[in-house]
């Protein structure tokens, strides 16, 4: 990988020093995983891919980083590997997922290998399913415990599609909600976790011949599943010998439609699912307020703790989360709040290895920032951030208590560097926007921000600004005004691949991003009080910051600024619409937005309407006083006036593809210049690459259009 990167650098070095980076360029661009150390720190792996447009092929490939020297260099060339763990007998040795098996039947293949010597390495086993997610340890004898997940029949075993049998009827019966979620129909099929054991050591193994189910039958009003439906192995982990399993699944005495509850169980590796034992079921612990949406559970490197997060509101998924420990003993949970009164909702977490502290990332004013918290943090212990700028995609503890972090930013879709636990970066080893040419001249001058006051808050409230190409504040440039989804979230100092802040300011504008009411990271009141309030304070917010930018950054040209939004943010963008505001845009476009709050049922999530909108929906959300009417944007359809173009993607379940089509419609009807593109194959998000750029050029050429920015005679 040196020779790559020396290579990248004679192409930088004809390169202008400034490049505006193109939607092609960036969807073609290196994606980079997350920098992974072995257990003694002497280097660490990666997975890079990359499209390319004229073959239509994604390559991909593990790149490995010495942590002592820097030297970057390709580990594996190809996408054979799709998961590797570090367990054995060295600091070198490694179990890795081949994503297929010499039977083709749909199965896997698992491999033990040294990660100095991959050409050695030696097949293990093949499993007939869809096998992922793989967390393994060695046990005193040798042995190596390791767990996967997949899908499994209601009878334990794992399903496999390659092998099931075809019904002759395509029909689907249901008898509860529930019935799809995100995008893709719900069935008898439940995600489990599955334990194996490998026989030997020094490297080699033989499987048992066993995996063993430790979720499928565990059920009341609905049954359990781990990882719960489109979650990963991030929902279960392994002890250190072994010995013992954790895993979260959601509360099997609720429905599953209604309440966020999670309830986290430990099971011993040896037992089933029989035998699994909850940790923090409703009313268990001495949280009693504790019980909404749970996430990580995580073992302690001594193996003598379980650390994990929860929320309080039971049907809340955007509640503040708390940082809880649990003794990893099934006769006495005894589980702690550490830090119980901390205003931020931590949602990364990693161990030190002496067990004594744990390191959680946390939104924070913009940024996603990692904190240590001791073990001994009381209720009112304030955690101090040790990194500052982007957002981490995953971050590891080393030997030395120093941690391996990647991240991203605005500027840069991977930066690997290493920070003390007191917050001194101690060194930087990658940044993709100095090695990759897509990237060049990308840096953080392209971004700044500001504050600025609304009327409802006493807090200030926070906007991204992000510059074209070439930027010059002698000049003025159209308005790019992006409001963000959720609508808990936040416009974060982070890469993406799918609303590129930079990408969009390099057609030629100035890229807005604001941060208003409901925005995670400056508090839960301020999350919170979006509650009853849809079309009121965030849209409020959004005027200030609009008023702020017309008033105070006079490279901005507002008067053919355009807006633009996605999921709420499209909610939005059609509330804008129907009032005044929307007539200070040259164009908007709406991303798989609601364009009815009447609709809001449509949806899979009641708890999400249920807890916004202040209430189950019924007769009284037909008439003025109940959020679902008063937020309602087709309350103001005959104001609806600014060219708007609508994108819905026909596998979007959260928000059905009839919300964007009632739009598309109603804007036709109207006779207001209006365009509608939907991809029959992408859910809420387009990933597909080629969809993705013709996502954008659709979108582009319409906005640039009416700004003025293209000057073209028409949008079509």
């Amino acid at each position: 990988m040196m020779r790559f990167q020396s290579q990248a650098a004679v192409a930088l070095a004809t390169l202008p020093s400034v490049l505006g980076i193109t939607p092609e360029s960036m969807l073609a661009a290196n994606r980079y995983g997350a920098a992974a150390p072995n257990p003694s720190g002497d280097f660490a792996i990666y997975t890079v891919s990359n499209y390319t447009f004229g073959t239509q092929e994604r390559s991909a490939y593990w790149n490995k980083l010495d942590l002592k020297t820097g030297e970057i260099s390709v580990w594996y060339d190809g996408s054979d590997i799709s998961e590797v763990v570090f367990v054995g007998p060295t600091p070198t040795s490694i179990l890795y997922i081949n994503g297929t098996n010499e039977e083709d039947d749909g199965g896997i293949s698992l491999y033990s290998a040294d990660a100095n010597d991959l050409k050695s390495a030696k097949l293990i086993t093949s499993l007939p399913g869809p096998y992922s997610g793989l967390k393994a340890a060695q046990t005193s004898s040798g042995d190596v415990h390791f767990l996967v997940y997949a899908k499994a029949y209601p009878n334990g075993t794992v399903y496999n599609e390659a092998s099931a049998s075809t019904p002759a009827s395509t029909a689907r019966i249901y008898t509860s909600t529930y019935v799809r979620h995100w995008d893709t129909w719900l069935n008898g099929e439940k995600n489990a976790v599955f334990g194996g054991v490998l026989k030997g050591g020094n490297g080699t193994y033989a499987f048992s011949g066993e995996l063993t189910n430790y979720v499928t039958g565990i059920c009341n009003i609905t049954c359990a599943e781990s990882p719960y439906d489109q979650s990963d192995q991030s929902d279960y982990d392994i002890s250190p010998d072994g010995s013992s399993v954790v895993f979260l699944t959601k509360d099997t005495t609720l429905p599953l439609a209604n309440f966020t509850t999670d309830v986290i169980y430990q099971v011993p590796f040896s037992g089933t699912a029989k035998d699994a034992v909850p940790i923090n079921a409703r009313g268990s612990t001495k949280y009693s307020e504790a019980q909404g949406a749970a996430t990580s559970p995580r073992f302690s490197p001594s193996g003598k703790h379980i650390a994990y997060f929860q929320m309080n509101g039971i049907a809340y998924e955007s509640d503040r989360n708390i940082l809880y420990v649990a003794n990893a003993d099934p006769e006495d949970f005894n589980v702690t709040a550490l830090a119980l009164n901390w205003d931020r909702s931590p949602d990364g977490i990693a161990w030190s290895k002496d067990s004594e502290t744990i390191f959680v990332s946390a939104p924070d004013l913009g940024r996603e920032r990692i904190f240590p918290v001791p073990l001994t943090a009381g209720d009112s212990y304030e955690p101090k951030n040790i990194t500052d700028e982007g957002v981490p995609a995953g971050f590891y503890v080393l030997p030395d208590n120093s941690l391996l972090v990647s991240d991203s930013k605005i500027w840069t879709s991977r930066d690997i560097f290493t920070v003390s636990v007191e917050g001194d970066v101690i060194k930087t080893y990658f940044q993709a926007n100095l090695v990759d040419p897509a990237l060049a001249g990308l840096g953080p001058e392209d971004v700044s921000e500001f504050y600025y006051t609304s009327n409802t808050t006493e807090i200030k409230q926070q906007a991204w600004i992000i510059y074209p190409e070439g930027f010059d504040e002698s000049k003025t440039y159209p308005l790019a005004f992006i409001t963000h989804g959720g609508p808990q979230g936040a416009h974060f100092n982070s890469w993406s691949t799918r609303w590129n802040f930079k990408v969009w300011a390099d057609q030629g504008y100035v890229v807005i991003a604001p941060n208003p009411t409901a925005s995670s990271g400056w508090g839960q009141n301020l999350t919170d009080a979006i509650q009853g309030r849809w079309g009121q304070y965030p849209y409020w917010d959004l005027l200030h910051a609009w008023d702020y930018v017309n008033t105070t950054l006079k490279y901005v040209d507002t008067s053919n600024g355009i807006e633009a939004g996605a999921s709420f943010g499209g909610y939005m963008t059609n509330w804008i619409q129907g009032h005044e505001f929307g007539r200070r845009f040259k164009a908007l476009v709406t991303h798989d937005g609601s364009t009815s709050t009447l609709n809001q049922y449509a949806s899979e999530e009641l708890w999400f309407m249920n807890h916004d909108f202040r209430g189950e929906f019924n007769e009284t959300g037909l008439v003025p006083g109940s959020p679902y009417y008063d937020w309602n944007p087709l309350l103001y359809v005959d104001n609806w006036a600014t060219p708007h173009f609508v994108v819905h993607n026909s596998l979007d379940f959260r928000l059905p593809v009839s919300e964007g089509i009632l739009l598309f419609n109603l804007l036709q009807s109207k006779g207001v210049p209006s365009k509608f593109l939907s991809f029959p194959d992408e859910n809420h998000w387009v990933l597909n690459p080629e969809n993705s750029l013709v996502w954008h050029t659709e979108i582009f050429k319409w906005i640039n259009h009416y700004s003025g920015v293209s000057n073209t005679s028409s949008p079509y």
